[in-house]
């Protein structure tokens, strides 16, 4: 009745694909509206039939057979699905470790036509869904929705967002407008699959920004989804990642990197306005519905400026009508410049255990320090090292310069000033 869903799945040597398949199967009002695609990217220790299994006989799936030294990343996998497109009404792209409330197919398309009913012809559902832990599924899921709120422009120039407890979403009536996109869960009509590709020259990060203008650009709202929809799990654990297999891959993200800024006119390409262009009109380039600085007032980001509104930053929801009063160049200079970077330090770094201050410092092109913001003893103490053995360090300010370094200067009881500790920025 409601018409089909093309289900995109990219799983990169992922032992949940099989599991997340059959609950998505499982938990459908209506399997047989269920076209699947999936990018299989495994190893030898994957066999079709242990991952697939009986699923060939209960819905429809199209499988890319890809081993995975030939893999170029997730963007390329992602593209090559959206080949796969036959025209369903809808389109679903989810990673490949989900768990899925029952009758979610219904529920998003419920979603879809009530904004589509509201006056909204192109309405996109997207978020980070709520976690889950499949040691211990379904105990331990998190039982709220959430939405898309911004965390930092990188300083490679991405922005990256994060998620966060939609506030009222246990007595709202509809989905929340949002400001971003989430590449593992996106709802929309099916033509989404043609109109905004993925590009495949992006290896990870940047993706998702890219799509949010994009998709804004060619005239889709961006919504989050204000009920459960399904859960995600975030640890990665088991799992092994396309940058763990591939040496290339740190060439390759640099080079995502740089044709990121150059799509959005930032740093080195801010005074280059031909390549800018160029980037703008390739078939991953923008739309004509609507403009790159519609998506800025809209949002309240200035990308020239790796600038946000005061309302970006509280994540208040947004609208169209944001920022539409004053003239771009008013709106720009009220963006906030705000840098947020978190120093990565090796506990092998730092191997003493009586330091009573640490010098920490970021810094301008030339060496001139742009910001300080030390810690005592307490704070040196109560550090936490992750699962990779590092001290995560994170600083905020505000700056008009992009920070090209950080300093990190040891003081010990014993050993006095110890060596200090730079890291490079880009």
């Amino acid at each position: 009745m409601f018409g089909d869903i093309f289900v995109q799945v990219a799983a990169y040597r992922d032992p949940d694909l099989g599991p997340t398949l059959r609950d998505a199967v499982a938990r459908a009002t209506d399997p047989s509206r269920l076209r699947f695609c999936i990018a299989w990217q495994h190893g030898d220790d994957e066999s079709y039939e242990s991952v697939f299994g009986d699923l060939a006989a209960r819905v429809r799936l199209d499988v890319l057979d890809i081993p995975y030294e030939e893999s170029r990343g997730a963007c390329w996998a992602r593209h090559r699905i959206q080949q796969r497109y036959e025209g369903e009404a809808y389109t679903l792209q989810i990673d490949s470790h989900h768990r899925f409330v029952d009758g979610w197919d219904d529920l998003c398309i419920g979603m879809i036509t009530a904004l589509q009913d509201a006056g909204i012809p192109k309405p996109l559902l997207t978020t980070y869904l709520p976690s889950f832990d499949p040691l211990t599924d379904p105990e331990g899921r998190t039982m709220r929705a959430l939405e898309l709120s911004l965390d930092r422009f990188i300083p490679e120039g991405a922005v990256f967002v994060r998620g966060a407890p939609m506030r009222d979403w246990e007595t709202r009536s509809h989905p929340s407008r949002g400001r971003f996109y989430s590449a593992h869960f996106a709802f929309t009509i099916g033509q989404f699959a043609r109109e905004v590709q993925h590009d495949p020259s992006y290896y990870f990060h940047g993706e998702e920004i890219n799509i949010t203008v994009r998709a804004f650009t060619h005239g889709y709202d961006l919504f989050h989804p204000h009920r459960l929809v399904a859960w995600h799990e975030y640890t990665r654990r088991g799992r092994t990642k396309h940058w763990d297999d591939h040496r290339q891959w740190s060439g390759l993200n640099l080079s995502s990197h740089e044709h990121n800024r150059r799509l959005f006119g930032m740093d080195e390409f801010e005074s280059q306005p031909a390549l800018v262009s160029e980037a703008q009109a390739s078939p991953f380039g923008f739309g004509t519905v609507r403009t790159l600085e519609d998506y800025e007032r809209y949002a309240g980001i200035c990308f020239q400026r790796r600038g946000v509104t005061t309302s970006a930053l509280e994540n208040r929801e947004p609208s169209p009508d944001d920022n539409q009063d004053v003239s771009y160049e008013v709106f720009a200079a009220g963006c906030i410049p705000r840098f947020k970077h978190c120093i990565d330090l090796d506990r092998r770094w730092v191997p003493l255990t009586d330091y009573d201050f640490w010098c920490v410092a970021f810094h301008d092109a030339a060496g001139r320090s742009l910001h300080r913001q030390d810690i005592d003893e307490a704070e040196i103490a109560a550090l936490q090292g992750d699962a990779d053995g590092k001290f995560q360090l994170w600083r905020s300010f505000d700056t008009e310069i992009l920070p090209a370094s950080w300093s990190v200067w040891p003081h010990s009881r014993s050993a006095g000033w110890c060596a200090p500790i730079v890291g490079h920025l880009r």
